[in-house]
Order: structure tokens, then C-alpha cells, then sequence
């Protein structure tokens, strides 16, 4: 009876992990992040994003956002260029559920096996965003997402590029107190 206590926690759990944003960040400790408050994006980056033109709109528009709301611009003449990199790779997860009995020892060993596999497969992607500093052409911030990719609608689609792009960006810029 107690284990039908934490069915819902474990389900929840369960439900949690596969909606995960993984994020790593890395930056220069020698750049003064206080001096970055306009940004553009560096073109000929984006375009070699092997995503299609829809989902790189979708994630400009969302690194536009989150930066908007951290109090930097978008400007002709930027501290910042931004430039992003994807990966995309599937995912195979196997589940076995299997059950058996017997009886003896191995390598006599006799008994019966009953069970089952489950194969999962999805697409999981990963977004790096590059933060390059406009007067020296120094990367100064990378910051990776890993997620699990919604192949479903438009809506969907445009929710989780967000969620990805938000969770990698809390992180920028170093040092700033998180909310």
C-alpha cells in the first residue's frame, strides 16, 4: 500500500525527465560581461545550422527574446555577435521487462523465461549558442542544450525551441544571480 503512495511522484518523475533541457555553459574569465549590452547575428554561423530556415526563425527569435529581457538590444553596431550550432542524433532506449524461474545450478540450469522489450525512439538535439565578442572576434560564451525533439505541431514545436533557448540562456551572463 505504501508503494501506491509514490506511484504518482515516480510517474511524475518519470513524465519530468523526458521533458529535460541538459545545459552546459562555458565562457572566457577574462571577458567583462558588464561592457555587452547590444547583440546582431553573425550570419554566415547561422547559416551553416543544418536546421531547417522555419526552426532557425524560431530559435532567433527566441535568443531575441531572452536577451531582450536581460536589458540588451539588437543593433547595427553590436558588443555581441550571436551565432548558433545544432546537432541532431536518435535517440534508442531499450526496456526490458522480463521475469523467469527454475531451478539448479549453471551450467545445468533449468527453468523458463518469460518476458518482454520495449525500444523507445526519439530524436534528441543539441543547440549551442555562441556569444562572440564584435571588436576582437573572441568567443567570450557557449552555452549547450540537450533535449529530446517534438516532431508534432507548429505550436508545440515553437514551445520546446523556447523552453530550450530559455534554460541555456539562465545561465548568461556568468556570475548573474539566478531568480
Amino acid at each position: 500500500m505504501k508503494a501506491l503512495k509514490f506511484l504518482p511522484l515516480l510517474l511524475l518523475f518519470v513524465f519530468a525527465s523526458c521533458s529535460t533541457v541538459r545545459v552546459a555553459t562555458d565562457f572566457d574569465k577574462e571577458a567583462n560581461f558588464n561592457n555587452y549590452k547590444s547583440f546582431a547575428f553573425f550570419k554566415p554561423g547561422i547559416d551553416k545550422a543544418e536546421i531547417s530556415d522555419l526552426d532557425k526563425k524560431r530559435i532567433l527569435r527566441a535568443i531575441e527574446g531572452n536577451l531582450s529581457t536581460k536589458g540588451m538590444v539588437k543593433s547595427e553596431t553590436p558588443d555581441l555577435l550571436v551565432s548558433i550550432f545544432t546537432k541532431e542524433r536518435e535517440r534508442v532506449d531499450v526496456y526490458n521487462n522480463s521475469f523467469g524461474g527454475g531451478w539448479g545450478w549453471n551450467p545445468w540450469y533449468y527453468g523458463s523465461y518469460y518476458g518482454t522489450s520495449n525500444v523507445s525512439r526519439s530524436t534528441e538535439g543539441t543547440l549551442y549558442i555562441d556569444l562572440i565578442d564584435a571588436k576582437t572576434n573572441n568567443l567570450v560564451w557557449q552555452g549547450m542544450g540537450k533535449a529530446d525533439l517534438v516532431n508534432s505541431s507548429m505550436e508545440k514545436k515553437e514551445a520546446r525551441i523556447n523552453e530550450i533557448v530559455m534554460n541555456i540562456l539562465a545561465e548568461y551572463p556568468p556570475g548573474a544571480m539566478k531568480k
